[in-house]
C-alpha cells in the first residue's frame, strides 16, 4: 500500500492550520489558513506571527503566554473565545474576528518541542455575545536558513505525518472500499477508547457505529467522491473499555483521497470532539427555560404577596415593613438558588438562611443533609419567613429566655418532616381571624406542596408539624432533551 501524502492533505484540510518555529516564525501553512489572513505562503515564510499580525493588547498577551506554555511544558494548551483581528490583505483593512486556537507542540525525536502547530476555528458569530481572546497572526523578517528549513519541513513526510499524529483534532485515513484504518491520531484514538484500529476495517474496530448511518456516508464518499461535513453529530461510541456506548458529539469530515491519477484509494477523516460543548449548550438552555419558568412563577408569588398585605395591614408602614421583609425572604431563597444554578438546595442552609437574623442563643437546628428542589426551596423559605416572623412578634423570640427549636427528617416514605417547636415565650393563641401569615402557610403547605400541616397553639407555645411528600421536594437531575 502507498505511503499517505499528508503533506498533501494538510494542504487541503477545511480547517485552518499553520506551523510555528520556536521563535514563531512560521514553516508552513495550509490553504484554509492563508485563504482566512488572506496571504499566500510566500507572504508568511520564514516571518514572525507577531510582526504580521501585531496586537499589543490583551489577546496579543494571552497568545504569547500560550505559545510561552507551549514550549515550556510540551504540552497543548487551548485558548476560547480569543479576539483578534485580522487583515484580509496585506493593505486591506483590520476586521475583528474571534477565535478558538488549539497549540500544540511537535515534538522531534528528542523528546523536545520543535514546532507548534495551531489550529484555529473561526467561532464570531458564537462569540459576539462574550468577551475573549484568541488566534493571532504577526511576522519578523526572514532568513535564508529558516526558509531553506521551512522547505524541508515542507517536504518531509514524517514531519507531517507527526503533526498529523499529535494534532489536537483527531484524524485519520482508512483505505479500501472497506474502509481499513492505516492511520490513527493520538486524539482519534482517545476517542474511541484507546482501542487498537489500525489495520482493521471500520465495522470491525468499532462495532457500535453499525446501524449509525456512518458506513453508509464512508461507502458514497468512496464511491462518488461525495465530501461530507457534519456539526454537531450524534453518534454512540464506545469511550471506555468494558464499558456501553456513549452519547457523543462532533463536528467531523469525510474526504476522499485520490492517487495521481484522480481515482479515490480512500477516506480522510477530520474531526473535533464537541461533547462538552453541545452538552454545555444544553444545559444552558434547560436552565434558561427552568429560570423564565420560575421569573414567571415569582412575579405571581410577588404579586400575591403584595396584594395579601395591603389586604390584611390597615397601616401602611406596618404593610410596607411586612412587604419588604417578605420580599427579601425571597430574595435570599433566589440567591441561594442561584449560586447552584437554580438546581437544588439544602435544606439545613436554607433554614439556618432565614433564622440566622433572629439570635443563635435562642435557636437550636439539627437533621440530616437532605436536597430539596428549586419549587420547594421557594416555597420553604416563604413558609420560615412567615413562622419565624410570628415567632419574634408574638412567640418564644419576643423574649430573651425563649427558646425555637427545627428540626427535619424523612420519614419511612420519604417523606419531608419538619417540627418547629417554641418554648419559654408567650402562651400561643390561635388567632381570632386568619391573616395573611396564616394563610400563606396552609397555601405553600398543602396546596402548592401537596403536604400536610399540623399547627398547635399551646401554653409552651407553638409547634408545626410539616409533612412534605418526596414528588413535591425530591432534587431531580437536569435531563438533557
Amino acid at each position: 500500500m502507498d505511503e499517505v501524502d499528508f503533506a498533501r492533505i494538510f494542504d487541503v484540510l477545511p480547517s485552518p492550520f499553520m506551523l510555528l518555529d520556536k521563535e514563531l516564525r512560521y514553516v508552513t501553512a495550509n490553504r484554509a489558513y492563508l485563504e482566512t489572513v488572506g496571504r499566500e505562503l510566500s507572504d508568511i515564510f520564514g516571518e514572525n506571527l507577531f510582526d504580521l499580525f501585531p496586537n499589543s493588547g490583551e489577546s496579543g498577551r494571552r497568545l504569547r503566554e500560550s505559545f510561552d506554555r507551549v514550549m515550556a511544558t510540551g504540552k497543548p494548551d487551548t485558548l476560547p473565545y480569543l479576539a483578534y483581528p485580522i487583515a484580509r490583505s496585506a493593505e486591506g483593512e483590520m476586521e475583528e474576528r474571534f477565535w478558538t486556537a488549539v497549540h500544540v507542540p511537535v515534538l522531534d525525536e528528542g523528546g523536545s518541542v520543535r514546532y507548534v502547530l495551531q489550529n484555529t476555528v473561526d467561532v464570531t458569530e458564537i462569540a459576539r455575545m462574550r468577551a475573549a481572546s484568541t488566534v493571532p497572526f504577526t511576522a519578523l523578517s526572514a532568513e535564508t536558513q529558516l526558509i531553506e528549513r521551512t522547505r524541508e519541513a515542507e517536504a518531509s513526510n514524517a514531519d507531517f505525518r507527526r503533526l498529523f499524529q499529535q494534532a489536537p483534532a483527531f484524524f485519520a485515513v482508512l483505505s479500501g472500499p472497506r474502509h481499513v484504518f492505516t492511520f490513527a491520531s493520538d486524539s482519534y484514538l482517545r476517542l474511541v477508547g484507546g482501542r487498537s484500529v489500525v489495520g482493521h476495517t471500520v465495522a470491525d474496530a468499532l462495532p457500535e457505529i453499525r446501524g449509525q448511518g456512518l458506513i453508509e456516508l464512508l461507502d458514497r464518499v468512496f464511491s462518488e467522491g461525495y465530501v461530507h461535513q457534519a456539526e454537531g453529530a450524534r453518534v454512540m461510541l464506545v469511550r471506555s473499555e468494558g464499558k456501553p456506548p456513549e452519547e457523543t458529539f462532533l463536528d467531523f469530515t469525510y474526504h476522499p483521497i485520490r492517487d495521481a491519477d484522480g481515482t479515490i484509494t480512500g477516506v480522510f477523516v477530520q474531526g473535533m470532539d464537541r461533547t462538552e460543548a453541545v452538552r454545555a449548550t444544553q444545559r444552558q438552555r434547560i436552565l434558561i427555560d427552568e429560570l423564565n419558568h420560575r421569573v414567571n412563577n415569582t412575579m405571581a408569588t410577588v404579586q400575591s404577596i403584595a396584594s395579601q398585605t395591603l389586604r390584611s395591614t390597615a397601616d401602611p408602614a406596618t404593610a410596607r415593613d411586612a412587604f419588604q421583609a417578605r420580599i427579601t425572604a425571597l430574595a435570599k431563597a433566589h440567591n441561594m438558588l442561584s449560586d447552584r444554578n437554580w438546581h437544588d438546595t439544602e435544606i439545613g442552609c436554607l433554614v439556618v438562611q432565614e433564622l440566622s437574623a433572629y439570635g443563635d442563643g435562642q435557636i437550636s437546628c439539627e437533621g440530616p443533609r437532605l436536597v430539596v428542589n428549586s419549587k420547594a426551596t421557594i416555597a420553604l423559605a416563604l413558609l420560615l419567613h412567615e413562622l419565624a416572623t410570628n415567632a419574634i412578634r408574638h412567640g418564644a423570640l419576643s423574649v430573651p429566655e425563649g427558646k425555637l427549636s427545627v428540626n427535619w427528617s424523612s420519614d419511612e416514605a420519604t417523606n419531608l418532616v419538619i417540627d418547629w417547636r417554641e418554648e419559654g415565650g408567650p402562651p400561643a393563641i390561635a388567632p381570632a381571624r386568619r391573616g395573611f401569615g396564616s394563610r400563606l402557610l396552609d397555601t405553600v403547605v398543602t396546596g402548592e406542596l401537596g403536604g400536610q400541616l399540623d399547627l398547635r397553639y399551646q401554653p409552651a407555645g407553638l409547634s408545626a408539624r410539616l409533612v412534605i411528600p418526596p414528588a413535591a421536594y425530591l432534587a431531580r437531575e437536569l435531563t438533557l432533551g
